[in-house]
């Protein structure tokens, strides 16, 4: 064979090579599951578009270890029962990876069990009960053992009812308490229990406890209670539609406590239904959410979607962030080393710096941000931690 032919066969193999198409690789599946529609679609809503927002940004920056994300979404209209389904589909079906959400201590309790069977890890955002990521035992009453696929980014109700509390105690001046909560809620018994249990060791007195149920719109027999208790503080462990419509008719009744809430109230409606009855407010959240740091992940956000962004989607984006960080650890999308790396990483998130402990999957060492409700929007006051 000549060099002629031989160099003009050469060039008909690569010509033939190069017009064999490259298969792509698989793209990394993640989920959100969380309420769409229902009280809760406000938080969904805030969640699911910043996880969208961030799925593209991430794709038109290469990836995660080169390979392109896809994210599938699931409403479980705030029902526990739709979150086991949606947990079931979006891995059996959709094959995801690890899971982001659902926006409620209920949902997250209650799917557990499904991720530990099919060994998927989920990131919580705002489901602040200790059940979430902890086995308990009804029996003894303490908490056991941690749960394998359970994570969060948020604190726990009984860092945030020991904030709420030892706020009211000790900036605030108060000793007399009423509590009013949603007995049918996991958030809202929770807070309870633990900013009840702080006030009094404190020295503070609960002078009446009042109970409602989600369901519930008008509260005019247990507020007539709490206003023959004459307390300081009224603590609304609830969300804000809970919240918005407490408010006005405790106002209207005549109750001049200070109102006081957790992180399940920063919402827009919350303007739109009890503005006045609101104002002077106090409520534990995540962060400062008018820190100039993040006004251009605000502006981006509320330019995109045309909707304000509250607290759910800044914890959405920590979520992301920290779901990202795990999975390039891990070096691959398996289910199981993302589970296992997800305590190995450290993040710089909007809300602080996130290192999950192997304890227990929380976060460690954040702390509250309280803010106060003036005017048409939210004033920060000061950060507060347990040590304080």
């Amino acid at each position: 064979m000549n060099w002629k032919r031989l160099i003009g066969l050469l060039c008909a193999i690569m010509l033939l090579l190069s017009a064999v198409p490259v298969m792509a690789e698989e793209p990394i599946r993640i989920g959100w599951i969380g309420s769409l529609t229902g009280d809760s679609a406000v938080f969904g809503v805030n969640e699911s578009s910043m996880i969208k927002m961030l799925v593209e940004e991430t794709n038109a920056a290469g990836g995660i270890l080169g390979r392109q994300v896809e994210l599938f979404t699931y409403d479980t209209k705030g029902d526990a029962n739709e979150a086991i389904n949606a947990t079931r589909r979006i891995i059996a079906q959709d094959k995801v990876c690890a899971i982001l959400g659902p926006n409620a201590s209920g949902q997250c309790i209650a799917i557990a069990s499904v991720l530990e069977q099919m060994k998927v890890p989920d990131i919580s955002t705002v489901a602040t009960n200790p059940k979430v990521t902890l086995n308990y035992d009804e029996a003894t009453g303490k908490f056991t053992t941690v749960k394998p696929y359970n994570f969060r980014i948020c604190f726990t109700d009984p860092y945030q009812g020991a904030i709420a509390a030892g706020f009211a105690y000790d900036e605030l001046n108060a000793t007399k308490a009423a509590i009013f909560y949603d007995v049918s809620d996991d958030y809202s018994s929770g807070l309870t229990q633990f900013f009840e249990e702080i006030f009094t060791n404190k020295g503070g007195e609960i002078v009446v406890k009042e109970a409602f149920k989600s369901e519930d719109v008008e509260f005019k027999a247990q507020l007539t209670n709490i206003l023959a208790a004459n307390p300081d503080v009224l603590f609304l462990p609830c969300y804000y539609k809970q919240a918005a419509l407490i408010a006005k008719q405790a106002r209207e009744l005549g109750i001049d406590a200070v109102l006081l809430g957790g992180d399940g109230w920063p919402s827009d409606q919350l303007f739109v239904m009890a503005k006045e009855a609101l104002q002077g407010a106090y409520f534990v959240n995540h962060l400062d959410v008018n820190d100039p740091t993040f006004a251009e992940l605000k502006t981006k956000f509320e330019t995109k979607f045309n909707i304000p962004l509250d607290l759910n989607g800044f914890m959405a984006h920590d979520a992301y962030v920290t779901l990202v960080a795990a999975i390039e650890k891990a070096g691959s999308d398996d289910s199981e080393a993302i589970a296992d790396a997800l305590t190995e990483v450290t993040v710089q998130g909007v809300t602080g710096t996130i290192k999950l402990s192997k304890e227990d999957h929380n976060p460690i060492g954040k702390e509250g941000s309280i803010t106060k409700i003036v005017g048409d929007g939210y004033e920060f006051v000061m950060k507060y931690g347990l040590g304080q």
